[in-house]
């Protein structure tokens, strides 16, 4: 880790976007403007998540990835998803990501499988153990269609690697419930529009969507949320978030930023398409009113 800072300073990360060329090639000089807009506002930066199209990309893709962004050695953390279903490839992910300039793990819960707390529990203690950095568990069962119960929390609160929660469920109730398992993790909202409440609840930060978009603007309303201040502001923000996920997340804001001339093209890798947003009306009016406002 850069010795300039800690994790704790960041209250924002920005789960950023793969761009993809008219070739659907990975556009790495459109990710380093990425990069470097994720800089210029303060914010974390999270590769290969699920607003990053990971598990569509190949693993030799991935790994460009991440070195390519490495090598420019931004000034702020970096943090690398590791998701999918099968424990042998995650670790050899880890592993391989451990001998990098990173940060810290996202740690996603296995697709498909559904395991129930003691599977749950084993395989996050298993890439706990591998990481050489501080780990993020992500709860985010509409994805991975199982919940990690506040008991997989409990077996592994005291494992040194464990430092933060991505709860994304959209339930305040089960944000608490968390917070009683493990009084001392740091819990992130896995949800834009929910930023205010999970404050108010003790959240410690947001895992955002919408900072890809509205990078400055998105940090200053996590600011603004923690602080408990500009309540009025609240609503018009979720109204605006709300548009980015009218169809599946990461299409309306790969479009919205094609639409901003971040991207070149707002293509997505299969089976996701731009195509399933047929009206940019309600985009188009959210990024008016943030930009606007802030």
């Amino acid at each position: 880790m850069n010795s300039n800072y800690t994790l704790s300073d960041y209250p924002l990360w920005t789960a950023l976007v793969t761009p993809f060329d008219d070739n659907n090639h990975v556009d790495f000089a459109t990710l380093e403007s990425l990069v470097n807009a994720q800089q210029a506002a303060g914010n974390g930066i999270l590769l290969l998540g699920s607003t990053g199209e990971g598990l569509a990309l190949s693993q030799i893709e991935q790994r460009e990835i991440v070195d390519f962004v490495c090598n420019l050695s931004p000034s702020v953390p970096l943090m690398v998803a590791v998701g999918g279903c099968d424990l042998a490839l995650q670790l050899e992910w880890v592993n391989y990501c451990n001998n990098k300039p990173i940060d810290a793990f996202l740690l996603g819960s296995p697709l498909y499988a559904k395991p129930g707390n003691v599977g749950l529990t084993h395989w996050f203690k298993t890439l706990l153990d591998a990481s050489d950095v501080p780990c993020m568990l992500y709860n985010v069962p509409g994805r991975s269609a199982v919940s990690i119960s506040p008991n997989v929390i409990e077996n592994l609160s005291s494992h040194p690697n464990l430092w933060a929660l991505k709860e994304a469920s959209g339930d305040i109730a089960t944000f608490e419930s968390f917070r009683k398992a493990s009084p001392d993790l740091a819990i992130f909202s896995g949800d834009d529009g929910l930023m205010p409440y999970f404050a108010q609840a003790g959240a410690t930060g947001l895992v955002s969507v919408a900072a890809n978009a509205w990078p400055k603007q998105t940090a200053e309303f996590v600011h603004r949320s923690l602080a408990g201040t500009f309540p009025n502001l609240f609503t018009t923000w979720t109204d605006a978030v709300n548009s980015l996920f009218s169809v599946a997340n990461p299409i309306p804001v790969k479009v919205l930023m094609h639409l901003q001339g971040q991207l070149s093209t707002p293509r997505l890798r299969p089976p996701l398409t731009h195509l399933e947003l047929t009206d940019t009306t309600f985009i188009k009016t959210a990024n008016s009113t943030i930009l606007s406002w802030s």
